[in-house]
């Protein structure tokens, strides 16, 4: 296992790397595994580029987020101009139906509203207004519609995660109740994480994912390498972040108080 003197190394190195982001302006600190990243980004972007660069990172157990995003003034929109933009983003998707979303700005954030059939259009309607010019955060308060009743079947999510992870999804425990489904267990990368939360939510019948999973990096003696992935989600049922640190799971844009939106903490 890393260090943390290692996994800083190796925080700074993957910021270096990544060419979405300005890794100067970014400070690592980490302590037993738990990372934080401070510092001031020009966009909502970058923030959210560096925090996937941390977490692809191997040895990462949590993340704590305290940049900030500082506009430049060539950068800088008022909120009519940025609901603007993000309601045309939209309205260009083929993902969903005209309409189905609604923008509200204030401030710089953005939050949507409304119904859609499944998680991966949730997701994808936050990624689109995310890179816009002047938006400093996103509040993503889509919900799922509902659809008749079907039991999500725990055999068929087992299933998945064999076909997905092979024998790490032995590691896994599948809970099915009604419409919700939960995973607990532990995984050995956040990358496995975000591929049991997905073949969860890709299940027909699932309303809700509650995502228990621990990510625990195999021994030294197991790993070919330190080649990892990461994930950063947000929102209602996928991972919760509080302050800007991970403390539980919800789903994809936030999910804390209003005033925590105006503290840095991701979208």
């Amino acid at each position: 296992m890393k260090t943390d003197a290692q996994l800083q190394q190796d925080i700074l190195a993957e910021l270096a790397w990544e060419p979405s982001v300005n890794a100067g302006a970014i400070g690592v600190e980490v302590r037993d595994g738990i990372v934080t990243l401070t510092g001031h980004v020009d966009s909502f972007g970058e923030k959210w580029e560096a925090q996937e660069a941390a977490q692809r990172v191997s040895g990462v157990r949590a993340l704590a987020v305290e940049m900030d995003v500082t506009l430049p003034g060539a950068s800088r929109r008022n909120d009519a101009d940025i609901a603007r933009s993000a309601k045309n983003v939209l309205e260009w998707s083929t993902y969903w139906p005209q309409d189905a979303i609604k923008v509200m700005v204030e401030g710089g954030w953005i939050t949507l509203t409304g119904e859609l059939d499944w998680e991966y259009q949730r997701t994808a309607a936050a990624a689109a207004v995310r890179p816009l010019m002047g938006v400093v955060g996103v509040v993503d308060q889509i919900v799922l519609k509902s659809r008749p009743a079907v039991t999500p079947g725990k055999a068929e999510i087992d299933a998945a995660l064999h076909r997905r992870l092979h024998a790490d999804a032995d590691r896994i425990v599948v809970g099915v109740s009604g419409p919700d489904v939960t995973l607990t267990g532990t995984v050995r990368t956040w990358g496995e994480r975000r591929s049991a939360r997905d073949t969860a939510w890709n299940t027909p019948g699932v309303r809700r994912v509650l995502d228990t999973l621990g990510v625990e990096p195999a021994p030294a003696s197991e790993r070919s390498g330190d080649s990892d992935s990461a994930l950063h989600l947000d929102g209602e049922d996928d991972l919760l972040y509080q302050d800007g640190l991970s403390v539980g799971d919800t789903s994809l844009s936030w999910s804390g108080t209003d005033s925590d939106r105006h503290k840095g903490v991701p979208g």
